[in-house]
């Protein structure tokens, strides 16, 4: 056989096994498959910028978006304990996401995927969950309007690594 033959061999081989691995930290990861389209990861590289409604002024940074069968599939990833069953305010989280994908993309997500240490949770995005958004979110803003909103937790860590820490007069020392 022939040097190139050998070659040709060994690369569509390497290619297997490289596919295989990247099979395997796929499954690892616990999210299920899809392209990958939108990231909030800083291991895989420059942040994504944040997806932005101007009419609802809403904004926010899913972990990650995937494309699977042409629906785009917020993931919002967890950590700490897995609950019995997804926490309403993950679900309200996941639902923003979901709405920002829409307004941004113009493609109408179907779920959500909420991904703790031990499970997932799919979170249809249904026109109840939606309302339900939009009325919290109107809830908030009449409150905020009011002066009426502040800190809701009691936390020193949470606290810590809030992302408005620096611009909160009611942040815990």
């Amino acid at each position: 056989m022939s040097g190139s033959l050998y070659l040709g061999l060994f690369l569509l081989l390497l290619a297997g096994i490289l596919l295989l691995v990247s099979a395997l930290k796929q499954k690892a990861t616990g999210l299920p498959g899809g392209r990958i389209i939108y990231t909030d990861t800083r291991g895989w590289g420059k942040v994504e910028k944040p997806l932005y409604d101007l009419e609802l002024g809403l904004t926010g940074k899913p972990d990650y978006i995937q494309e699977q069968n042409g629906f785009l599939i917020p993931i919002e990833v967890k950590t700490g304990r897995t609950p019995e069953a997804p926490y309403d305010s993950h679900i309200f989280q996941l639902a923003a996401y979901c709405y920002l994908i829409h307004k941004t993309y113009h493609k109408r997500p179907p779920y959500g995927i909420l991904h703790y240490p031990e499970r997932n949770f799919a979170v249809d995005y249904t026109p109840e969950l939606e309302s339900a958004l939009l009325d919290l979110i109107a809830e908030m803003r009449i409150a905020e309007r009011r002066g009426t909103v502040s800190r809701s937790h009691d936390q020193p860590g949470r606290c810590r690594h809030c992302g408005y820490r620096a611009e909160c007069d009611e942040r815990l020392e």
